[in-house]
């Protein structure tokens, strides 16, 4: 999960796209002008080939400030981890 907060930070949309499962994975993705200020995990759960992540990371774009409050879920596959997808909170 951090790995991916630092992808999103420093605009690595090739490690994000690589570290996605293919089975959700989208075909492109374009990163806005998004200014990330920071992340707080919650809380995870993990088993040997499942993890699940909550956390709210916060940003900016145009100025205007943002929260995401997702709870991520991840599968392994043959010894990597991947992103499946995510509940958002409201």
């Amino acid at each position: 999960m951090q790995s991916r907060y630092s992808a999103f930070v420093l605009g690595h949309v090739d490690y994000l796209l690589s570290t996605w499962h293919p089975s959700t994975r989208p075909p492109v993705l374009a990163l806005e002008s998004t200014k990330w200020l920071g992340l707080t995990l919650k809380q995870s759960s993990t088993t040997e080939d499942t993890a699940k992540v909550e956390f709210v990371a916060r940003y900016k774009v145009q100025g205007k400030a943002y929260r995401l409050h997702e709870t991520s879920r991840f599968v392994r596959e043959h010894g990597r981890w991947f992103y499946v997808d995510g509940d958002i909170k409201v």
